[in-house]
């Protein structure tokens, strides 16, 4: 019988790092890999049952802090060499670096999966220097990186993080079976208190600066003032609720608002919507945006960073400059006015997700590109 390949995954972000790892490793080949995670306690363990052969908690936090950091850099260390697995897959930038620094000197094959580049966030030009210095600083402890979008690898490019040869481009995915259930138990407008008759414009993702509340709610008053009937809901909570809130009592249209806080299934939400947003100021991939077309909903979105790779504009869905009420209000209003045009995004977002967007294809697509290198190691 031939060896399992080994493959230790280090995660520290959940959201949308979660939902990835849950549908690559479901669909991974079992007969050929042996799958350890290595995680935060942000993760449960109840949601990889069945798909990982070990699930360990590590303490690791976003915010840098030497004395965490060199805490949670000794424990992967040690796991790593109690493991001895034949490839290190860490994701996303903080479990990116922990994963890296405490594979050096044990020259195990290390794959690193950003999930967005940390120095493309909003977040002022020292810290984006900074990011990228740490990134290029790490580089040369990485076998190869995966790029979720053909906008993080010429992100890469420009900003000379590695060489060519090392980046990898699989393009993210969905669990569409998994996607499939949740909207067949979708949420009804009665038990939120929506009336039926409504117009509804929601958005799922955290209430905070990069997933741009704030101007999905200014977009909601100027949508309000032509489709008297809308109603708007945010699934999900954040730093920046209780701003979004003041905004719609002054704006006096708190009553056709609905946050929902954080839920377990917010894709069962979607089903509410009669158009979907995301109107993220800077966005790795936006896996939400094939869980709409999914969901057969138009969607508009923000033309930033990887969306543009993942909606076709006019196509698929609306693009629309970030931080843009009047365009984003604009784009909704020409959803509601023409059925024709909404008909037509609908079609093609849906036949979009099944041919580009599936799990199933991230599996295969990450296997081979495991399989490949173990080959020429073994070589």
């Amino acid at each position: 019988m031939h060896k399992k390949t080994k493959v230790l995954h280090i995660a520290q972000a959940a959201g949308g790092v979660d939902r990835y790892l849950q549908s690559l490793l479901k669909y991974f080949d079992r007969e050929k890999f042996e799958n350890v995670l290595v995680c935060s306690n942000d993760f449960e363990e109840k949601d990889y049952k069945n798909i990982v052969d070990k699930f360990i908690v590590v303490k690791m936090q976003r915010e840098i802090s030497a004395k965490a950091d060199f805490s949670a850099i000794k424990s992967v260390r040690k796991i790593i060499k109690n493991e001895k697995p034949d490839i290190v897959y860490v994701h996303s930038s903080k479990a990116g670096a922990i994963g890296r620094i405490a594979d050096f000197g044990i020259k195990n094959k290390v794959v690193y999966n950003p999930h967005g580049w940390a120095f493309n966030m909003d977040c002022g030009s020292k810290k984006k220097l900074m990011y990228r210095m740490i990134e290029k600083f790490l580089s040369p402890l990485t076998t190869d990186f995966v790029c979720i979008s053909d906008a993080e690898k010429v992100s890469a490019q420009e900003n000379k993080i590695a060489k060519d040869k090392k980046l990898n481009v699989i393009l993210n995915g969905i669990d569409i079976e998994n996607c499939e259930k949740q909207l067949a138990n979708s949420v009804t407008r009665e038990s939120l208190g929506i009336k039926e008759d409504a117009f509804v414009i929601g958005q799922v993702g955290r209430l905070s600066l990069q997933k741009s509340p704030d101007i999905f709610i200014q977009s909601a008053v100027k949508v309000k003032e032509k489709i008297k009937n809308a109603h708007f809901v945010l699934v999900g909570d954040g730093d920046m609720k209780e701003e979004v809130l003041s905004y719609a009592r002054e704006k006096g249209i708190e009553n056709s608002l609905t946050i929902t806080g954080w839920v377990d299934n917010p894709l069962s939400y979607v089903g509410l919507f009669d158009i979907a947003t995301l109107l993220s100021r800077w966005e790795g991939f936006g896996l939400v945006l094939p869980e709409y077309m999914l969901a057969k909903k138009p969607i508009v979105a923000c033309g930033v960073d990887a969306i543009p790779t993942v909606i076709d504009n006019n196509k698929t869905g609306v693009l629309v400059k970030p931080e843009s009420p009047k365009e984003t209000a604009d784009a909704i209003y020409k959803i509601y006015s023409d059925n024709e045009f909404r008909n037509q995004l609908i079609e093609n977002s849906t036949k979009a997700v099944y041919e580009k967007f599936d799990a199933k294809r991230v599996s295969l697509e990450t296997e081979k590109l495991f399989l490949n290198d173990e080959e020429s190691i073994n070589e």
